[in-house]
């Protein structure tokens, strides 16, 4: 047990070197402040990133973009702005709750929501309407700074055509691989799934890119670990 876990280490850490000699230091998540990151995190679900930026430059240009600018507008005129995030009316409703939730909880203080113990802030979250794993996690790590893995379709979709998951891993299997076998650091984990994040955007596609994917020659030196 101890070789395989040593050999899938070192399969993650060549994966990783290989994606950040590409791309260099990804510098995700692009905010101004912790709180955006997490609007950013409801928004980006079913969308694209350019939609999120326009949603969120609307919320900018209104001087909303605080917790307690969110949590005193109508969730009409909230809706509104968001309509750039597509599924705008929803959104809003997610946004309201994940705020309802932190006033209730934490009086609107992020520096208390982050200060819980990761795990209980994870299921705490997973509580509230609209944020799944992926936002939740999403939040922990780029917002909280907490060494928590974020798996996304192109993360699950890289692993498994590499052969070092099967297609149907669970969202908790595909974290486990990454978190069992990595330091725990925040940093790491985020540049890591931002690598992946952009080379799924640019090779690993439904229909994959192989020619120039720097990953192209990684079932060679897996083969040989």
């Amino acid at each position: 047990m101890v070789r395989e876990r040593s050999q899938t280490a070192r399969m993650l850490r060549e994966m990783y070197d290989r994606l950040e000699r590409r791309f260099g230091d990804l510098r995700w998540w692009p905010a101004e402040t912790p709180f955006e990151v997490i609007v950013g995190a409801i928004l980006t679900q079913n969308t694209n990133w350019r939609n999120v930026e326009r949603a969120i430059a609307s919320l900018k240009s209104e001087n909303l973009l605080t917790e307690q600018g969110l949590l005193a507008v109508e969730e009409g005129r909230l809706a509104e702005l968001l309509r750039p995030s597509g599924y705008y009316r929803v959104k809003a409703k997610r946004l309201k709750a994940f705020l309802h939730f932190l006033f209730a909880e934490y009086r609107g203080d992020l520096g208390k929501m982050f200060a819980e113990d990761p795990r209980d802030l994870r299921l705490k979250l997973l509580g509230v309407r609209g944020i799944g794993e992926e936002t939740a996690d999403s939040i922990l790590l780029y917002a909280g700074g907490m060494p928590v893995f974020v798996v996304d379709a192109y993360t699950r979709r890289i692993v498994s055509r590499h052969g070092i998951v099967n297609g149907d891993a669970s969202y908790a299997e595909v974290q486990r691989l990454f978190m069992d076998n990595l330091p725990a650091e925040a940093p790491l984990y985020n540049q890591y799934h931002a690598l992946l994040v952009q080379a799924g955007k640019l090779f690993c596609q439904k229909e994959p890119l192989c020619g120039d994917c720097p990953l192209r020659e990684f079932e060679k030196v897996r083969s040989k670990s």
